[in-house]
């Protein structure tokens, strides 16, 4: 089976480190993702230390997990390196996905917790993590090995195809 029906998001994670080596594959990973007019208008902030991880957690009413996860990727967008304007959330997204499947390839959890478009966690991050404002917290990533195993499911929905016409 792939591991595009494989890869679920994990929120339980063991009480073990995650090698640089294997963040720098995920973000190898997520750098490879295609992006409007090759511009990769993205940047990766690797958050490990206890007392940020906290601060992110108050940050992120959704992000709690991150107090189990060893690490956490925040993808981030830079407009100012779009050749192809308003693609950079495409992008960034794009990133996100190949993050989240390079990391279960390695067998490890993850998961994809939204900051923007929500100013307050945009701001958020900003200031926590000293971000140019011009450069836009969009995604969070916590992740670890999983502690947790959640089965497959089959998400495939026919009646949602239409073919040349709605």
């Amino acid at each position: 089976m792939s591991i595009v029906y494989k890869r679920r998001s994990i929120r339980k994670y063991q009480k073990k480190d995650v090698p640089d080596e294997l963040v720098k594959e995920v973000i190898r990973a997520a750098m490879h993702a295609p992006s409007a007019c090759n511009q990769q208008p993205w940047h990766f902030v690797v958050i490990r230390d206890a007392e940020t991880r906290k601060k992110v957690a108050e940050i992120h009413p959704h992000a709690k997990m991150i107090l189990e996860a060893p690490v956490a990727i925040l993808v981030c967008g830079d407009p100012s390196l779009e050749k192809c304007k308003g693609f950079w959330v495409q992008d960034c997204s794009a990133a996100v996905e190949n993050l989240l499947l390079r990391a279960a390839e390695l067998g490890l959890g993850a998961v994809w917790c939204g900051v923007y478009p929500r100013e307050d966690r945009v701001k958020s991050f900003q200031k926590l993590l000293g971000i140019p404002e011009h450069v836009i917290p969009f995604a969070l990533v916590p992740m670890g090995y999983p502690a947790e195993q959640p089965t497959p499911e089959d998400r495939f929905k026919p009646e949602r195809i239409h073919y040349e016409k709605w």
